[in-house]
């Protein structure tokens, strides 16, 4: 079976995005092809920009998991990709993947002779007997749904607008490390997290209501999350305390994900007032429901 493939690099796999795969989906049932969703396995412009630090809103494997749910995922290394031009690209897109028909997002380009215009597109692919169609845009009220927003808002601790630009809770993946112990001498023992990709966006530094997925003791199960409340500080330390949670976590994987911005990073006199308003956060979290 031939298939109808998209191209991106799809760093967040946000509304916007789920708005072309459901057009992808919908022309392949039409045209019985099967959707492919390519992607790259660095961010093009870490490539193009040798100083350029990438701020992602997901790691690579997420952004993988992510996609699947809309096609069979093909991966490229953008390095390999970066000198073809856009006849070459999609040469080599119809020889090795079968590509029939290839669905742009209304404003993506690619291919290193920079083509302008989707016109241009459509004479390349015809030449070479691959139909070019242009996804229509996606809009939602006054916010353009974008990755760059959706960093801004998470810069700006803005949980609510990101989370629905994203069409889901944002989430971070790391491993648990040791931490200073502080947590656990006043009765609130937290795990300190460790990025498993240093190169995803850690929140603004507060407090938030979070859900945490693992692989320990009763966070094993996947299809359930232990609430929590997270601490990021100024330097970016993300700390977690799970509610009602006993055990050890240290070198395990943790999933958080972000609910609710609780309030801002505030400075201590003591541990007592410390204890204090954490146990006024856990108590705003619990009476949440």
């Amino acid at each position: 079976m031939g298939q109808i493939a998209t191209i991106g690099f799809f760093d967040g796999v946000h509304k916007g995005h789920r708005y072309l795969f459901k057009q992808l989906n919908e022309e392949a049932a039409a045209r019985g092809l099967k959707p492919l969703i390519v992607t790259f396995e660095e961010h093009p412009r870490a490539v193009l920009q040798s100083d350029y630090i990438p701020r992602l809103l997901s790691s690579k494997e997420a952004r993988k998991a992510l996609l699947s749910a809309y096609g069979e995922v093909l991966m490229l290394p953008f390095s390999e990709i970066q000198p073809l031009t856009a006849q070459q690209f999609m040469q080599r897109l119809k020889e090795e993947y079968g590509v029939e028909v290839l669905l742009m997002g209304y404003d993506h380009r690619f291919g290193s002779d920079r083509l302008k215009h989707p016109q241009d597109y459509r004479r390349v692919g015809a030449e070479i007997g691959i139909e070019v169609l242009t996804s229509k845009e996606f809009s939602e009220g006054e916010w353009h749904v974008s990755s760059t927003e959706i960093r801004a808002a998470l810069e700006n601790g803005n949980i609510a607008l990101a989370n629905d630009l994203l069409g889901r809770p944002y989430s971070i993946r790391g491993t648990v490390v040791h931490g200073k112990g502080i947590g656990r001498t006043i009765g609130f023992p937290t795990a300190n997290l460790q990025l498993t990709d240093p190169h995803v966006i850690i929140p603004c530094a507060g407090v938030y209501e979070v859900k945490v997925r693992g692989e320990s003791g009763e966070l094993r199960v996947e299809s359930q999350a232990s609430k929590a409340i997270c601490n990021i500080d100024s330097k970016g330390l993300i700390e977690v305390h799970i509610l009602d949670y006993k055990g050890d976590l240290y070198d395990q994987p943790l999933d958080i994900q972000f609910e609710r911005f609780i309030r801002e990073e505030r400075q201590f006199e003591s541990l007592d007032e410390l204890q204090q308003q954490i146990k006024a956060d856990v108590d705003s979290s619990l009476h949440r429901g």
